[in-house]
């Protein structure tokens, strides 16, 4: 039986949680981990499928004490529902068994019912691992010297990486799809000559499955464990002091915002412990660059640029242009149309709190004011509101004014976003490859590289940051 994500999540959350789960399912199995840490975990979506559906044993951390409580809420529900599936998974399969039993000749019955105690085991068993979930078009997977599209086909217990496939997961998943992946030069095979491993290969299989089925009994035994936590996360974080039982693990992150995500993969090569990270950032503008910082104010990293070659050119981004890596491209292509009005109603408001107010900047936020606002009037007395200026300093003639003025350049305001639209990926890309420039500089890493994981249409920072560090692996491929 499935968890099925989306009757606890909306369709773009769905999405992410099942394919990114099954990501970080096989990286986890793939190194022989089942510990995992989830970084600005949130609501505790990634973090509980993980848990219940991977059987892995997960904490969630996040700032918020808000969202801390609501995800062992939400995960406490979410048990029951599970239990539920387990139960019904099992009667299925009951009735199954015995409906196969009716049919068998007489001579065979006391067979199968010997077997059917093996079957429901096994099926309990299964119900903890089964995940079964459909790729974006394509899952491209870039390192700093390959650029590949991923068209391997291989067993249906391994990934199916290619266009329109589906990711199968089940509890025999090897390393086998991550060695089709990796460059030759990640993995230390074994120097025995083919015949020798020829033979021994049907041992090692056996060996290798009896490790397999006792490492998964030890898990069964504190299956679904997700443990929310509350902590500020930065780069100097010691994660010992948040999680008492930190061991081998992977850490996550589901679109960590501003300088978690550079400050996640900072953490993962500084710690021993971190075997493997999947990483996948958004809200580029609240990255922090140091030309943009006031005087005086110090702070040990900053959240671009990360890589060495950029720091030594001096490189920056600035504010306006990390909010164009934020804007959808891939929406606005098949027909999503730009909010020029709601883009148009913020422009001329920060021409009256500038001119008028004499206000440059401000640390508060108006929110979605637009959506709740029937005119132009009612947007600009209402957002006066929200940034504590007094609205009664202002006529209501002066504002129509303001609109008045600048209302002629709306078409100009729209072609200059549609701009930014489309130069957006190239200052997206541009981070993104920072990020992936510093890893390729950490002498411990197998492997890094850029995953296209999502589907851009439904969720437009669609890229994650995968990088494993160096183990010494055996190659099954003679076998």
């Amino acid at each position: 039986i499935e968890m099925k994500t989306d009757d606890f999540m909306n369709n773009k959350k769905s999405h992410e949680v099942q394919l990114m789960s099954a990501l970080v399912d096989g990286i986890a199995k793939y190194n022989g981990l089942n510990q995992v840490i989830d970084l600005g975990s949130g609501k505790g979506y990634l973090s509980s499928f993980l848990s219940m559906q991977c059987n892995l044993k997960v904490y969630g951390i996040d700032s918020s004490n808000t969202n801390t409580h609501g995800a062992n809420e939400r995960n406490r529900k979410l048990k029951k529902h599970w239990r539920a599936y387990q139960s019904q998974g099992r009667a299925n399969v009951r009735g199954q068994v015995l409906e196969k039993e009716k049919e068998r000749p007489e001579q065979d019955k006391e067979k199968c019912k010997a077997n059917i105690s093996e079957q429901l085991l096994s099926t309990n068993n299964s119900l903890q691992s089964q995940a079964q979930v459909a790729t974006p078009d394509s899952i491209l997977f870039e390192t700093a010297d390959v650029f590949t599209d991923s068209n391997t086909s291989v067993t249906s217990k391994q990934y199916v990486l290619s266009s329109g496939a589906q990711m199968q997961l089940d509890e025999n998943i090897s390393e086998n799809v991550f060695l089709n992946i990796l460059p030759a030069d990640a993995v230390e095979t074994d120097s025995s000559p083919k015949s020798k491993w020829k033979e021994l290969c049907e041992e090692e299989k056996e060996r290798r499955k009896v490790a397999s089925l006792k490492a998964k009994a030890s898990r069964l035994k504190e299956a679904n464990i997700y443990s929310p936590l509350t902590s500020y996360i930065t780069a100097e974080t010691e994660l010992s002091d948040i999680v008492a039982d930190l061991e081998d693990c992977v850490m996550v992150g589901l679109h960590t915002c501003g300088d978690l995500a550079p400050n996640t993969l900072r953490i993962f090569t500084a710690k021993p412990e971190i075997k493997a990270v999947c990483s996948v950032g958004c809200c580029y503008h609240l990255l922090s660059e140091e030309h943009e910082t006031e005087k005086g104010d110090i702070q040990g990293t900053w959240g671009f640029p990360m890589c060495q070659y950029l720091k030594e050119n001096a490189s920056f981004c600035g504010r306006n242009a990390r909010m164009a890596a934020c804007l959808a491209l891939e929406r606005v292509a098949v027909g999503q149309v730009l909010p020029t009005e709601s883009l148009f109603y913020r422009a001329v408001l920060q021409v009256i709190i500038e001119e008028f107010y004499g206000v440059n900047r401000s640390d508060r936020n108006i929110g979605k004011v637009f959506s709740k606002s029937s005119s132009f009037l009612d947007y600009v007395r209402k957002s006066l509101k929200k940034l504590e200026l007094d609205e009664s300093k202002i006529s209501d003639s002066l504002i129509m004014e303001y609109f008045g003025k600048y209302k002629h350049r709306m078409n100009e305001l729209e072609a200059f976003n549609m701009l930014k639209v489309v130069l957006g990926p190239c200052i997206e890309t541009l981070i993104l490859l920072d990020r992936l420039c510093y890893l390729t500089e950490q002498d411990s890493l197998a492997w890094s590289g850029l995953v296209k994981l999502f589907d851009p249409i439904k969720s437009p920072r669609c890229y994650a940051v995968v990088a494993m560090k160096k183990q010494t692996f055996r190659t099954q491929k003679n076998c």
